[in-house]
């Protein structure tokens, strides 16, 4: 075909002639491969959403292999499974860019509360990463397992990723470094800054975590250990992340009375250090704080305008979902689990803690005194199996019924469980979550693990987020109320993360891109998951495909476990990690 191009040009001599005839024979010659191609596997007339934002059309999906190969008008291709999408979505999976699904996938790899939704990709980080790990580390990790119960063979954050893919995971795991994590690794849980040669060591561990991949670093700043580092501290690991354009993501010191100051200091991290940031989860936390998310959506829109590369990311739920240690100031838990309960059985310490547990601070995050009432602090999970008859209940009914105020309450159920006690803080108003939606530099994420409806997952209560965040912004948000349209959050799900974490090939259909799409019912796709009963699936997710292979075909899984870890662009030095991932 190209010799008769260049004897055409020899020919005529007419150079815009014969490159239209070039193009058309070209077209043509591309139309006849595609013809006679057989494809693996043909997603047929679906309304395809890129995720880049742009309106849908109808269309067509190939894919061979792990890779999208076309997208069009495929209907005089063969393949070798062709699926009818017939009124139904195909867009790309999503990305939950806070998922606590470290633990859960070891247990049970299929990751269902999730790939039901059309989650493919975990991130973790927040905070605590599963590495670097050190001696001790790995042996509280084991000590302190409750229903969830698997081995520790790892000790970098890599080998942990690396595990997970070689234990066999439905979705792609990538992670971020914690700070927390790097922190205890060198300080464990004392209440004090750094040395030089510590924090050139923590330093040092964070190089290292993103030269093997890691998408940056994670901080959860109201929580002890992590409370105790300064901006200084932050900054200087920030500088390191920098350097290889990872991303900063930060559980901000205050979401409630000091949220206008936290964001201030996160800005200042990002602004020092050069590194780009992420708020993990924003909100305003407590009624008295719920006229801040404003000034908070104002200030970062300025920092924007001015260069800086900021974002954050959002559950759509009114209630958060943490421990019974965000109820207590971070001085009481210096020293980590056995300390914090040890000084809790000392009457003076009791009294002390009832009566900075009551009273409004500037000083530390007060989660009880943002839910307004102990009513509205359900208890969800629990380790120690006596205790777990209170799983369900509010604090204020267990308090009533022990006979006992509702701090000493607290108190006495970490003691007695031998944990920090899972509950859900009801805190947040409706009207700022659909604010949140609307904004355009907002991704979306679970803040919670991915599990089944099954086996040792019953055992606890967990938020209805974890099997419900994402098909509820599809359903409720986008279909119901039309709080944004359709393609806005596709790409709010898909693209946007996927840019921001730098991935490569992944976020968007097209063509050479990993195949990781999804195909859902948009009349049906919705959350059923409650806090009165939260073991419930999502529906409208038809068929699901991570690196090619369907996980999720007609609404059930096919058992396959094809997931990968995924890691930033270019960041991977070794051949045999670059094999297995994201390169």
């Amino acid at each position: 075909m190209f010799d008769t191009c260049i004897k055409f040009i020899c020919r005529r001599g007419s150079l815009l002639l014969t490159t239209m005839v070039c193009l058309i024979l070209v077209t043509s010659e591309v139309s006849a491969q595609r013809k006679n191609h057989r494809y693996d596997v043909i997603l047929r007339n679906g309304v395809v959403v890129d995720g880049s934002g742009k309106p849908a059309f109808r269309g067509d999906v190939a894919i061979d292999d792990d890779r999208i190969a076309a997208i069009g008008d495929l209907s005089q291709s063969r393949g070798r499974k062709v699926i009818d999408c017939r009124s139904l979505i195909v867009a790309p999976v999503f990305i939950n860019m806070l998922s606590w699904a470290t633990e859960s996938l070891l247990v049970d790899g299929r990751s269902q509360s999730d790939i039901r939704q059309g989650v493919t990709l975990e991130v973790f980080g927040e905070g605590w990463s599963l590495g670097p790990l050190n001696e001790a580390m790995r042996r509280d990790m084991r000590v302190s397992q409750g229903d969830l119960r698997y081995g520790v063979p790892w000790q970098s954050l890599r080998e942990y990723l690396l595990h997970l893919q070689h234990h066999g995971v439905a979705c792609n795991v990538a992670s971020l470094v914690g700070a927390t994590t790097v922190r205890i690794h060198e300080l464990g849980y004392e209440n004090r800054a750094p040395t030089p040669s510590e924090l050139a060591r923590m330093e040092q561990l964070v190089r290292e975590a993103m030269e093997d991949g890691a998408l940056g670093l994670g901080s959860s700043l109201i929580y002890a250990p992590a409370f105790y580092a300064d901006t200084d501290e932050l900054v200087a690991l920030c500088k390191v992340v920098a350097q290889y354009d990872g991303l900063y993501m930060s559980h901000v010191r205050s979401e409630g009375n000091q949220l206008i100051e936290a964001v201030d200091e996160f800005l200042e991290i990002v602004r020092r250090s050069g590194v780009r940031g992420e708020i993990y989860h924003l909100k305003a936390a407590g009624k008295n704080n719920w006229h801040k998310l404003d000034q908070v959506i104002e200030k970062i829109n300025q920092a924007r305008d001015q260069g800086l590369q900021v974002s954050a990311d959002m559950y759509n739920y009114t209630a958060g979902a943490t421990g019974l240690n965000a109820s207590m100031p971070p001085w009481v838990q210096e020293g980590g689990l056995r300390d914090w309960i040890e000084r809790m059985r000392d009457p003076a310490i009791r009294a002390r803690l009832i009566l900075e547990m009551r009273t409004s601070s500037n000083e530390w995050e007060n989660l009880l005194l943002a839910a307004g009432t102990p009513e509205n602090v359900l208890l969800t999970g629990f380790k120690n199996q006596k205790m777990k008859r209170y799983t369900g209940k509010t604090l204020g009914q267990v308090a009533r019924q022990i006979g006992k105020s509702a701090e000493e309450t607290a108190m006495d159920l970490v003691i007695k469980d031998g944990s920090r006690v899972e509950a859900v803080y009801f805190f947040m108003s409706e009207e700022n979550v659909k604010k949140k939606i609307q904004i355009p530099w907002v991704s979306f994420c679970s803040d919670a693990p991915s599990i089944s409806s099954e086996g040792v997952f019953l055992r606890s209560q967990p938020h209805p987020r974890t099997y419900g965040s994402f098909a509820r912004l599809l359903g409720k948000y986008v279909r119901e109320e039309q709080v944004i349209s359709l393609p806005q959050a596709i790409h709010r799900l898909t693209a946007m993360p996927a840019e921001n974490l730098r991935l490569t090939h992944r976020g968007r259909l097209a063509e050479g891109y990993f195949a990781d799409v999804v195909v859902f019912n948009p009349a049906t796709i919705a959350d059923r998951a409650t806090y009165d009963s939260p073991h419930q699936y999502a529906t409208g997710m038809r068929h699901v495909f991570v690196n090619g292979k369907p996980v999720l075909l007609r609404g059930k899984l096919t058992g396959a476990l094809p997931g990968k870890m995924v890691v930033r662009n270019g960041a991977v030095k070794n051949s045999a990690v670059r094999n297995s991932a994201n390169k």
